[in-house]
């Protein structure tokens, strides 16, 4: 049986090692070794084009954490093509992008621990490179998918996208899917909704140099809209527990949906019920994000600070409240993170 301390000590080497995966994903180092045949310390960092005595230490932490393969007679690194499938951005899932999720929140330590204290909430604007990330992240787990996977989910909706329809994203970020959505569907008008100036900056620049005309981006507070049964599809990926005052949020979503229309919303896959997370594989780090970015930002605001982990029983209840007559809750497999709901005007 493991004690407490060994668990404390393995904490403290898997947090140290999150750094080191995250400088490895922004520093392309693990693409780069994927590609190597097994190296020097000097080699790795000829091709990668970086400095050789970072390189070396960066190494040394990979090594004794057993993720990077060590010969000490030759003194030759190698990643293995089983491990560059979790580490590379060829890969099937990326761990080593979504590491950069620790570094980015612990830029705002100092500011949680003086809302602990003080009640109050983190703004958007503090958080370094939350867009970069927020972008990669949305990347794996809705980009690969979404036409595929996660729009089929919506009946009819391949013919109705083709044919010309209007959708509206609530929460778009960086736009990266209503460009996708309007690159593969040209019949239809696609919109972005975001609060941010940067990131409707970063989605309209995208947009441009994608070529796309039937995609557009507006600065807007999405409690605040204002289309009466305008849209056919409204979506929101990993936006609504973020927000300040959620109800409005949904029931405007309701409101500017057409009577035939259908909202799309991912949101975390947990229980309201906090005894019933006892068992989710990443519970812990779903609570550290929801604390030190979800949940921060909306009361920021002076907002609900519902938090990624509200769970699917308040999420549904929400929904309902706000005058959706069903509301359909699925799960898909290339997707553990999230829950899928459809729900109806």
């Amino acid at each position: 049986m493991v004690s407490f301390e060994e668990e404390m000590l393995d904490v403290m080497n898997k947090s140290a090692l999150a750094l080191l995966l995250s400088v490895g994903h922004r520093t392309k180092l693990f693409d780069t070794m994927s590609k190597l045949e097994p190296s020097t310390s000097q080699d790795i960092a000829n091709t990668a084009n970086l400095n050789e005595r970072y390189v070396r230490e960066w190494l040394g932490g990979l090594v004794t954490s057993k993720v990077i393969d060590y010969e000490p007679n030759s003194q030759k690194y190698s990643l293995s093509k089983e491990k560059a499938e979790f580490l590379t951005r060829e890969g099937t899932y990326n761990y080593a992008s979504s590491m950069q999720w620790i570094p980015a929140l612990a830029y705002v330590e100092d500011h949680i621990v003086d809302c602990f204290k003080q009640g109050g909430g983190v703004p958007y604007e503090l958080f370094k490179r939350f867009h970069t990330v927020m972008a990669e992240e949305s990347s794996q787990t809705v980009l690969g998918a979404l036409v595929e996977n996660i729009l089929p989910i919506v009946p009819q909706i391949s013919e109705k996208l083709n044919s010309g329809i209007k959708v509206l994203d609530v929460g778009c970020g960086s736009g990266r899917a209503i460009n996708l959505m309007a690159k593969s569907y040209p019949n239809s008008q696609f919109v972005g909704y975001d609060f941010s100036a940067e990131a409707i900056e970063n989605a309209t620049n995208e947009a441009k140099n994608l070529g796309l005309t039937n995609a557009s981006f507006e600065k807007q507070d999405v409690s605040k809209i204002n289309k009466e049964k305008f849209f056919d599809i409204i979506t929101a990926f990993d936006s609504i527990h973020d927000q300040a005052e959620p109800e409005k949020v949904l029931e405007n979503v309701r409101r500017s949906l057409k009577s035939t229309g259908t909202f799309l919303m991912q949101d975390i896959r947990a229980s309201s019920k906090l005894e019933n997370n006892m068992d989710h594989s990443l519970a812990p780090y779903l609570y550290t994000v929801s604390c030190l970015h979800c949940m921060t930002v909306s009361l920021a605001q002076k907002g609900k600070g519902l938090g990624a982990m509200w769970g699917k029983e308040l999420a549904v209840t929400m929904l309902k409240e706000a005058g959706f007559s069903s509301v359909e809750v699925k799960e898909l497999p290339h997707d553990p993170i999230n829950y899928y709901y459809l729900a109806k005007p």
